[in-house]
């Protein structure tokens, strides 16, 4: 038995799903195992001096961890075999993609030592995330138009490891934790459906600290994935005419299971991807092909559709009774800016800052150096790669962003609506970077032809700009780990004030948690145990405008109890 288990092992070592799924494997463990290595640093969250120990102690893991990979990397590159260089690259490509959001969430367990409670504890979404999975486990049905599935999981998560409902909220602190670690890796594996190994990390790292919100690391990370996704189904749409019909069938259900989860995971997603896919598909779809081809590509695209909406059935049918209804009137510092404004979020915890400050101007028509080369990067993809699916899809879901932020926007003080348009700026700004990198892998290819180097030559260069990305992934972790660290500027609503919440509520036994500022001074504030479904009440068909402050009747358009 043991013999035959052996040739077993060895016979799927070589098999071509083997360094794929060690890939995976290693992004993911790498991404969850340095976030629990991170629940080891033992600091006083709540002081600054301790916020930065524990970023500090942050930082020491990961070089100790990434150094090594990189040298041996670096060591193959320019030394080793380049068959073995080759696998090593895959490897520490995924390494360092789970090493970036790793970091992320490692600094976020800084941030919530000593408590049981998530970002926010019972405050604003977390809260109602909190209420969704209770009415779920009380058998009170689906959260409404909200997707289901993570709701879902933080029911079961908390029934299984937090005694249920009276656990939610620390069963929410895991699932933060988790899932923020797991938002690179996801992204990377995605994406590796399309591009190798290096272009892979080049999107993943980068797009995966910049977007990641640990307070909702679900919601990010379907607009991540969404893309890649739609990007494979488009490839495999072109080439249907080479497939079988039962090929055909088999990859648009596989794609529109992928879709359909991803739909119940966050679908705010598809509704901003929607206009410019659904274009896209149509002027891909082989309509001149002979029969046998349009019909390999039908019975492809009614896989996807089919497979997909089957899934997403749930949701799409409380979408269908109640969309209509719902009407998005929260008003904040994004919806103030100039719309053509979608390189740069705010939170609505902004600190002192307000649209008078924020964004800073550029130097080039208010545009920032990063600004023009980003969109020179963009142009470079467009001009080189128009005829790349990866680069169509991109170009088509951004356009058809930009076309409905604009629309929504342009009647928002007529229909006193926002409709979340500003999450626009997320997926725009998303497709802008993915541009901007396939632009530079294709120049890449493009000199590589006009100009040929050794196969040595280019490894030693991958390799150092391996060693470059997973450094921006180091500090960019950080650098976003530190914006939720515990709040010390008393008074003021920014992004650390999520975790300071966290600090403030009651452990189970009454205690205060261990480095809470009221500890010994006050009680700490009693879990609300009645928590439900958030109800906004009726609906008053008016802007409800924060981050205004005095200047509320000047920015609404009315004074705030009018």
């Amino acid at each position: 038995m043991t013999a035959r288990l052996r040739g077993r092992f060895a016979r799927f070592a070589r098999s071509r799903y083997a360094l794929p799924l060690a890939e995976i494997g290693v992004s993911a463990g790498v991404g969850v195992g340095f976030m629990l290595l991170c629940t080891l640093i033992d600091v006083n969250p709540i002081s600054r001096v301790g916020q930065v120990s524990g970023l500090a102690a942050v930082q020491q893991y990961a070089a100790l961890l990434g150094i090594p990979l990189l040298a041996v990397l670096l060591l193959l590159a320019h030394r080793g075999q380049l068959r073995h260089y080759r696998t090593a690259r895959r490897l520490v490509c995924a390494a360092v993609a789970g090493l970036g959001t790793g970091v992320v969430a490692g600094g976020i367990a800084v941030a919530l030592n000593g408590t049981p409670w998530g970002l926010g504890g019972q405050e604003g979404d977390p809260g109602n995330l909190m209420g969704m999975a209770i009415d779920m486990m009380r058998g009170r049905g689906l959260p409404g138009v909200y997707p289901p599935l993570f709701p879902g999981l933080l029911a079961v998560w908390a029934e299984l490891f937090h005694h249920g409902s009276v656990g939610v909220g620390h069963a929410l602190k895991d699932l933060q934790l988790l899932l923020s670690a797991l938002v690179g890796p996801m992204t990377y594996a995605a994406w590796r459906l399309l591009l190798r190994p290096f272009w892979a990390m080049a999107v993943a790292v980068p797009t995966s600290i910049v977007f990641l919100d640990p307070i909702r690391p679900y919601s990010h990370g379907s607009m991540l994935v969404l893309l890649p996704l739609l990007a494979a189904c488009f490839r495999e749409l072109r080439r249907a005419g080479e497939l079988s019909t039962r090929s055909a069938v088999r990859r648009g259900a596989g794609l529109g299971a992928a879709l359909g989860l991803m739909f119940l995971w966050y679908s705010g997603w598809f509704i901003w991807a929607a206009p410019g896919a659904l274009v896209l598909g149509l002027l891909l779809f082989p309509w001149r092909g002979d029969r046998a081809v349009r019909r390999r590509a039908a019975v492809l695209a009614g896989a996807v559709l089919a497979t997909a909406g089957v899934i997403g059935s749930p949701l799409l049918y409380q979408l269908v009774r109640l969309g209509a209804t719902t009407m998005d009137r929260y008003a904040y510092i994004n919806t103030y800016i100039d719309p053509a404004y979608v390189t740069g979020w705010a939170s609505d915890r902004a600190g002192t800052l307000t649209y008078h400050d924020w964004p800073q101007a550029g130097e080039l028509a208010g545009q920032t150096g990063f600004g023009v080369l980003l969109l020179l990067g963009a142009g470079l993809g467009v001009g080189l790669g128009l005829g790349n699916v990866v680069v169509r899809t991109t170009g088509f879901v951004l356009a058809g962003a930009w076309l409905l932020r604009f629309w929504f926007a342009s009647r928002m003080e007529q229909d006193q609506a926002v409709q979340l348009y500003p999450r626009t700026t997320w997926i725009i700004f998303y497709c802008l970077i993915v541009l901007a990198v396939l632009g530079v892998m294709l120049a890449h290819e493009r000199g590589a032809r006009l100009l040929p180097v050794t196969p040595r030559a280019t490894a030693q260069l991958a390799a150092g700009l391996v060693c470059a990305v997973a450094l921006f992934g180091a500090m960019g972790g950080s650098w976003s780990a530190n914006r939720f660290m515990p709040s010390t500027n008393p008074g003021v609503e920014d992004m650390g004030l999520d975790a300071l919440r966290a600090h403030l509520l009651q452990l189970e036994n009454g205690d205060c948690p261990k480095y809470s500022p009221l500890k010994g001074k006050e009680p700490c504030s009693p879990p609300n145990r009645g928590l439900s479904r958030y109800d906004t009440g009726p609906d008053v068909k008016k802007l409800w405008c924060a981050n205004a402050g005095k200047d509320y009747d000047i920015v609404c358009g009315r004074p705030p109890k009018d």
